[in-house]
């Protein structure tokens, strides 16, 4: 299986390739390598399509009355499969990533994609990894009420705006919220156990409403929060300039960000600083585990290592295949290690918060079945992700799980690069 999946990671550095060979500002094409990276982990990684569990996405045409509408203004979505036995009245709930867009020409750009349209949208969508109902690829899990939520908005479930002139409407905040008002009417309201996760965009959305998610319940509910490949860096690039901050920076202002953000941040910090969940992770009430690789491989291509960032090609065998680093470009890497680590170094002292931060090169690890439980997933200290997250999420064990340096860790599915 490693064989298979590595050589699939070699052909998707080409496509890859090819995609920002296209971009204008290395984000135009930010989306369709969102995909790829987190799709291609599922598709690769999962059991063959005929044993997966497909669910069906449900659309919610009254959302439109109340403003909640992807940026083409069609209606969001969810994919829900409905919890048994003793675990009826738990729910999972996991949120969709594929990128941002950052001005209007990128937001227009996503209005024919399922991230900016509802009407591009799988009809149904394979349920894997923390989303599988078979115990034995998904242990603590599996018999949850366990959804999906579609991201059609470009700012992680937080904007709150509109562009007339360009017909773009930037809604993710009413959207979260019109479909959290939709589950609790579907029994969520009823939850004894809840976990929100996420992964990538959707991971910095799990971070930014973990806390409006925990005031949705009752104190007697168990809730806590997943985000996967959620924390996004400001970092300095290798051209010495900080290609995410620029990002953000356009994400927050176009799409009204600001007046959704955590105010024990805005309050401290400018928007787009706010925007970075390592000025929020420490301040967040509800339970929360990190799940990140320390190496996060959408960062490097696409932040730290972006050939905007390289323009003379310094770096591109490194990101095409990191056993071609030279010494140089491994201690960046490992620079950028250690200030993911001082990033999380106060959130990680609290007792109630989790951490599984392997040395993978790696983004999202929860979705795909090979690396969220598997016969040769990633593990740290011979415990897997699954098993990791479920000993946190049920208090059986402190889970503060940092794994050594690159390129120590021998489990990765990118081992034998």
């Amino acid at each position: 299986m490693k064989v298979a999946v590595i050589w699939i990671w070699g052909l998707l550095w080409c496509v890859i390739g090819v995609a920002l060979s296209r971009s204008v500002d290395g984000f135009d094409d930010l989306n369709a390598t969102e995909s790829l990276l987190s799709g291609l982990d599922m598709d690769a990684t999962s059991s063959s399509p005929a044993k997966q569990l497909m669910v069906p996405l449900t659309l919610i045409p009254g959302a439109a009355a109340k403003g909640a509408v992807c940026l083409d203004g069609t209606p969001p979505g969810y994919h829900l499969d409905r919890g048994s036995g003793s675990s009826v009245n738990s729910w999972i709930i996991h949120l969709e990533g594929g990128g941002w867009c950052n001005n209007v020409q990128t937001c227009v750009s996503r209005k024919t994609t399922r991230h900016g349209s509802s009407n591009f949208m799988e009809k149904q969508l394979a349920f894997t990894g923390i989303l599988s109902n078979k115990a034995k690829e998904n242990p603590d899990f599996f018999n949850w009420n366990r959804v999906k939520l579609r991201y059609c908005d470009g700012a992680s479930f937080a904007g709150e705006g509109q562009d007339e002139a360009n017909q773009l409407n930037f809604r993710g905040q009413r959207i979260w919220s019109v479909i959290m008002e939709e589950l609790m009417t579907k029994g969520m309201k009823n939850a004894e156990q809840a976990l929100l996760s996420g992964c990538s965009a959707g991971g910095l959305a799990s971070i930014l409403h973990c806390d409006e998610f925990g005031d949705l319940f009752p104190k007697t509910t168990k809730v806590k929060c997943l985000s996967d490949a959620g924390m996004f860096l400001d970092a300095i690039d290798v051209g010495g300039g900080r290609t995410l901050r620029n990002m953000n920076e356009g994400v927050v202002s176009l799409q009204g960000v600001e007046k959704n953000l955590p105010n024990t941040c805005t309050s401290q910090m400018d928007p787009t600083s706010c925007f970075f969940p390592q000025n929020l992770v420490a301040k967040i009430k509800t339970p929360v585990f990190l799940l990140n690789s320390a190496y996060d491989l959408w960062q490097i291509h696409e932040s730290l290592a972006s050939p905007k960032a390289d323009p003379h090609g310094y770096w591109k065998e490194c990101r095409q295949h990191h056993a071609q680093c030279n010494a140089s470009q491994i201690q960046f890497l490992q620079d950028f290690r250690v200030q993911m680590l001082n990033a999380i170094n106060v959130f990680s002292k609290s007792q109630k918060n989790g951490l599984f931060i392997n040395s993978c090169f790696a983004h999202c690890q929860s979705e795909g079945q090979d690396s969220w439980f598997a016969d040769n997933s990633p593990v740290i200290a011979n415990k897997a992700i699954a098993v990791s997250v479920g000993d946190w999420y049920f208090n059986r064990t402190v889970v503060k799980s940092v794994d050594c340096a690159y390129p120590c860790d021998k489990s990765c599915l990118d081992a034998s690069e």
